[in-house]
């Protein structure tokens, strides 16, 4: 999950990127191609809202292995992590 301070970032970005920053948010990390068929945006305009939300580093660039002409592109997620045998009843907020 996004800090605040890049939620409050990203609410300055146009329309587009916040599509793609959610695109990204629900489905997990995708390849441009997939972004585009998913949030139905040109092919451009998902380049331009990824630069975007790169440029925040709320966006990570990674190969995809698959297809090494492709990149993966996924939210930066915060390491914060939940201590290991912690459940939601028996563990402090």
């Amino acid at each position: 999950m996004a800090t605040q301070s890049e939620l409050e970032d990203i609410d300055d970005l146009p329309p587009s990127a916040k599509l793609v920053f959610k695109v990204l948010e629900y489905k997990g990390a995708l390849t441009q191609k997939e972004i585009v068929e998913e949030s139905m945006l040109s092919a451009r305009t998902v380049r331009y809202a990824l630069e975007r939300l790169e440029e925040l580093d709320v966006v990570t660039e990674d190969v995809y292995f698959a297809d090494a002409r492709q990149n993966l592109y996924e939210i930066d997620v915060a390491t914060e992590t939940p201590a290991e045998g912690c459940e939601k009843a028996n563990c402090a907020d």
